[in-house]
């Protein structure tokens, strides 16, 4: 399989054996939601996954997910409020004598208040209860119901297509981030980014903290999908987050929007994710629906590197089986994506390890290649490789364990520990193949390296080897 599988972890999976069983079962990278925790109620697990790891021989990648400024109205004073549709609701910080007799939705975020006016959306519920900002009253809103519903305290509300500029990491996502660096994560994803600077911000925390690890940018609001190219310069990794950005905007358009993103990602060189729902029947379910199943493999073969699921593994009733399936589903998705795939034209990015990595899988396709072999530094040399999905599986060579770890993102690549000792690039990825089991003598690889000079840094790749075992 190479499509990376993203499990959130949960109660439905904190024994140890579960655990094992789900990375068994094809989880390379395991999700760690900070909206539901801290650092400290992460720690046994973080242990656990290394364990596994060192267990297992192969990188493990734990993914920090921070909460974020989600949106969220206060605690009702009846627990929960059903409305009808036509209904009315007053929405502020604290309820006016003038609207005693109308339901009362609290909220305090004034920063948001300020902005509202008449005619304005609000989706409550999970987008399952939608509203209309009616009228102005003294310390709020009149807001009345376009459909019949439930709202229950602390649930998130949108506003759908209306710019909220609050920033993406608050004060307890910088804590939590910190801490997390300091117990070991492999990455990061911020909720609610829509501006580069919320990215930058981020990268300036984990370098002052002496790590390296990449930042995935989750997509939950228009404006971020509408500075997809300022964003994509920035960060390390892409999430398609349908969710939230199913509620933002009108899910006619998500779709297309998910494709959209993608092509972005993959034209980028930057790994994406999709996530929300993916199997979701199978919290309660043994097998997911038809439906779920065609939208896993549309996933794949629209070009995304990893497909994650939350409550299915979290706190689902069949957490390892819903891996197993995601993985058969992607496996019978990139036989398609092979079977359409040929290389012809030319790469999309116009520099030099860019072109030698098209001309890496355009050679290996040529000469019927068992694999490509690439030494890289950075990791760059992966994610390019990746980008262009070869038919043939991509074995990525690294020094750096934090590089390791963040190619396990990339669609079809096997990160692997490179062998320091041999002072070549060029003889890692050789002595490399030669001393792997899973390459049969006789045949033949692409090798690609950043081979410098003697007294000289690497400069990136600069070669493309046919080798034969």
């Amino acid at each position: 399989m190479k499509t990376k599988i993203i499990a959130t972890l949960g109660p439905a999976c904190a024994s140890p054996d579960v655990l094992s069983r789900l990375v068994l079962a094809g989880a390379r990278i395991l999700r760690l939601n900070f909206s539901h925790g801290d650092a400290a109620d992460f720690v046994d697990t973080i242990a656990a996954i290394r364990e596994l790891e060192a267990k297992f021989g192969f990188p493990l990648t734990i993914l920090q997910d921070l909460a974020g400024p989600k949106i969220r109205i206060g605690l009702l004073e009846e627990g929960s409020i059903q409305f009808k549709k036509g209904d009315k609701a007053f929405l502020g910080p604290k309820r006016p004598a003038v609207a005693l007799q109308t339901p009362y939705i609290p909220f305090e975020k004034r920063e948001i208040l300020e902005g509202l006016e008449e005619g304005d959306r609000l989706v409550l519920a999970d987008g399952t209860l939608q509203f209309v900002v009616t009228d102005k009253a003294p310390g709020g809103f009149i807001i009345q119901a376009d459909n019949g519903g439930m709202v229950t305290s602390r649930k998130g509300l949108a506003l759908p297509g209306k710019s909220v500029r609050l920033p993406a990491l608050t004060e307890a996502d910088k804590k939590n981030l910190a801490d997390g660096l300091r117990l070991g994560v492999d990455a990061v994803a911020l909720s609610y980014v829509q501006t580069p600077e919320d990215i930058l911000e981020a990268r300036e925390i984990i370098r002052a903290s002496g790590r390296n690890i990449p930042i995935c940018a989750k997509l939950e609001r228009q404006n971020a999908v509408d500075r997809l190219n300022d964003i994509l310069e920035v960060t390390d990794i892409v999430m398609v987050a349908r969710g939230d950005l199913g509620i933002e905007c009108p899910l006619p358009a998500l779709p297309a929007m998910q494709k959209r993103i993608i092509a972005a990602c993959n034209a980028a060189n930057k790994p994406v994710i999709v996530a929300t729902q993916m199997l979701l029947s199978m919290v309660n379910n043994p097998a997911p629906t038809r439906a779920e199943t065609t939208d896993v493999a549309n996933a794949v073969l629209d070009g995304a590197d990893c497909v994650m699921l939350s409550e299915e593994t979290a706190m689902g009733g069949f957490p390892v089986e819903t891996v197993v399936f995601m993985g058969r589903i992607a496996e019978e998705a990139e036989t398609l994506l092979a079977e359409r795939k040929r290389f012809s034209g030319s790469p999309l990015v116009d520099n030099t390890p860019d072109f030698l990595a098209y001309s890496a899988c355009l050679i290996a396709e040529r000469v019927g290649a068992e694999a490509i072999v690439a030494h890289s530094v950075t990791g760059r040399a992966g994610r390019s490789l990746s980008s262009y999905r070869p038919r043939q599986p991509i074995f990525i060579l690294t020094p750096d364990a934090e590089v390791l770890r963040h190619l396990n993102f990339s669609w079809g690549v096997t990160p692997c520990l490179a062998d320091e000792s041999i002072p070549g690039h060029l003889q890692r990825a050789e002595r490399y193949i030669e001393a792997s089991p899973r390459f049969l003598a006789g045949t033949s690889m692409i090798i690609t390296a950043g081979q410098p000079k003697e007294g000289i840094s690497a400069q990136g790749t600069n070669l493309v080897k046919i080798y034969r075992k």
